[in-house]
């Protein structure tokens, strides 16, 4: 069973609360939930809309056909009506149109509901959303059990509140007796070991896990769900959040917390990342751990601000200037955020680097379900030297000179008898600023060395999903991981020999997974953006060319049924 239904409006229309309940009630009925969100870049006005897709099998992409569509105003009737199934059923929020709208669409049934007069009954016409839960639920033959639990975990906080909106739900449910149209849903079993979350909120918890004390940002659309989860948990972690003035000051206090024996981390999107770069090499020269988060949208400048892309790659791969190592893991999903963001923190103190997440406002805003995470399996990697360890140095050496790079990690104020320097001019092992050019050479190299262990010990290669021999290869980065698990799928269906090669790590690059699939195979490369960035980084790193680049720059996420038809007729027809 796969079911896809659609909630529109504008902005202020309550789009999001409606998405949430209508999620967390499919989410604890035991359907696997796989939500995402459309919406513009204003406060009121302007179409929104989520997907919520749901079903008993696991779910990893969005669709554009649609069973259900809930349109709360006359524009998202227009913008979505041709989605629709034939058998589906338009839900319209008011009378007025009814009569245009049948004759547009004869053969999907049409209920029309003044939700907003039945609210006003109640006495409260704000909930006038939840009128149409209770008309949703009926359709699809689930009791309102669960639903009225939901609004009471909502709104336990304001009984009045919350006694209305169960009011409204049952009003709902009871309207929608008059429908023809009903949906049969399977019989599934709630899974208590499971959660309902999305890629920014997965990022937090990582970091939390990890040991992040201290977080700075600036808000920015998308990232801006990562501050948020942490800030309002800050007090039960035991995590200080900061909003700072800007991102160049967000990086500064993550850099300086860092440097005072602290975990800490950042986070911001392609414009804020871009004012952080001059401070991402001070991270790389002066060898101060850091993590930063970077939620994808499209740029460049403003660009469209809650939208989703792949497009900034190669920019931080090769961000600030000089050479220093540094390393890029594009997360694929909300399990691989959280872990890879585990990952990544423990990685940055390991190597004392800066590490950046690559996510994006597909990701971040996807709400998904999953195995809850196995906590007991983590293991925290702590990079700095002992307190005991410090007591017995006198001559101690930040940048001491060691065979794989990694020289010994001290706080402030942790040794008596020795500071701890930093610089950002080039430095000798005690970190005083020199000129000469045998340090330079011999602190380059010492750097660079890290990565060479980095890559030997901790590189992970890109996960293979299918049969060992193959007439096609699918390749991609980051969130681009579900749609292209469904496409492999969908073109497996039609009899075709498809595996799928995924990579979280991103640079360095790992290879050689790939140079062993790659041979006597039709290479096919998805991306979101327009140059593929990936496929470019592949060529020049390896000097193997993919067959053929598939690419979208919309600013929308990939559906898996648009990349199986990009494959039929660009590649195999």
């Amino acid at each position: 069973m796969d079911f896809n239904l659609v909630i529109a409006g504008e902005a202020g229309q309550g789009l999001n609360t409606l998405n949430f309940v209508l999620s967390k009630i499919l989410f604890k009925s035991g359907f696997h939930v796989y939500s995402t969100k459309d919406y513009e870049s204003r406060v009121r006005g302007g179409h929104n809309f989520m997907k919520i897709r749901f079903g008993d099998t696991k779910i990893t992409a969005p669709k554009d056909e649609q069973d259900i569509l809930l349109a709360l105003n006359k524009a998202a009737v227009e913008i979505h009506q041709d989605f629709v199934k034939e058998d589906g059923i338009m839900i319209y929020n008011g009378e007025s149109y009814e009569g245009e709208l049948r004759e547009e669409n004869q053969d999907k049934e049409i209920f029309s509901l003044e939700a907003a007069l039945i609210a006003d009954d109640i006495g409260n016409g704000r909930v006038a959303n939840t009128v149409f839960v209770g008309v949703l639920l009926k359709l699809l033959g689930l009791d309102l059990k669960v639903a009225e639990e939901v609004l009471g975990e909502y709104f336990r906080r304001a009984e009045d509140i919350k006694g209305m909106n169960i009011d409204a739900l049952r009003k709902g449910y009871e309207k929608a007796e008059v429908a023809k149209r009903r949906f049969e849903m399977p019989e599934v079993t709630p899974r208590d070991n499971q959660i309902l979350i999305n890629g920014n909120q997965a990022i937090g918890m990582g970091a939390a896990v990890a040991g992040v004390q201290f977080y700075s940002a600036y808000p920015m659309t998308p990232a801006t769900g990562v501050m948020n989860y942490l800030a309002k948990r800050q007090n039960d972690l035991g995590i200080v959040v900061e909003q700072a003035e800007d991102e160049i000051a967000a990086i500064m206090m993550a850099l300086g917390g860092s440097y005072s024996g602290i975990r800490s981390m950042t986070g911001s999107s392609g414009g804020g990342f871009s004012l952080m770069v001059e401070a991402l090499g001070f991270a790389g020269i002066a060898e101060i751990p850091l993590t930063i988060v970077n939620v994808q949208r499209p740029g460049p400048a403003t660009g469209l601000p809650t939208r989703t892309e792949q497009a900034d790659l190669l920019f931080a791969i090769n961000a600030s200037q000089g050479d220093f190592p540094l390393m890029v893991i594009g997360v694929k999903d909300a399990e691989d955020a959280f872990y890879q963001t585990y990952r990544a923190v423990n990685l940055a103190e390991k190597y004392q680097m800066p590490v950046i997440i690559l996510s994006d406002q597909f990701l971040a805003d996807t709400e998904i379900n999953l195995e809850a995470f196995e906590l007991d399996t983590l293991q925290r990697y702590n990079g700095f030297i002992s307190d005991e360890q410090a007591e017995g140095i006198s001559d101690y050496k930040r940048y001491e000179f060691t065979e794989d790079g990694i020289s010994p990690l001290a706080y402030p104020g942790q040794m008596t008898e020795s500071v701890v320097l930093i610089d950002s001019d080039e430095h000798d092992e005690h970190g005083h600023i020199i000129e000469d050019a045998e340090t330079r050479v011999a602190m380059v190299d010492k750097r660079h060395d890290k990565i060479e262990k980095l890559i030997l010990e901790d590189l992970e290669e890109p996960e293979y999903i299918g049969p060992e021999e193959t007439d096609y290869l699918l390749i991609g980065w980051g969130s681009t991981y579900g749609p292209l698990q469904e496409a492999r799928e969908l073109l497996e269906e039609d009899g075709y020999n498809v595996g799928l090669l995924t990579f979280s790590d991103v640079w360095p690059l790992p290879i050689e997974e790939l140079e062993d699939r790659i041979d006597n195979t039709v290479s096919i490369m998805v991306e979101n953006n327009a140059t593929a960035q990936f496929s470019r980084l592949i060529s020049s790193e390896t000097g193997i060319m993919v067959n053929h680049e598939i690419v979208k720059y919309d600013g929308r996420p990939y559906t898996a049924e648009e990349i199986y038809d990009a494959i039929k007729e660009e590649v195999i027809d």
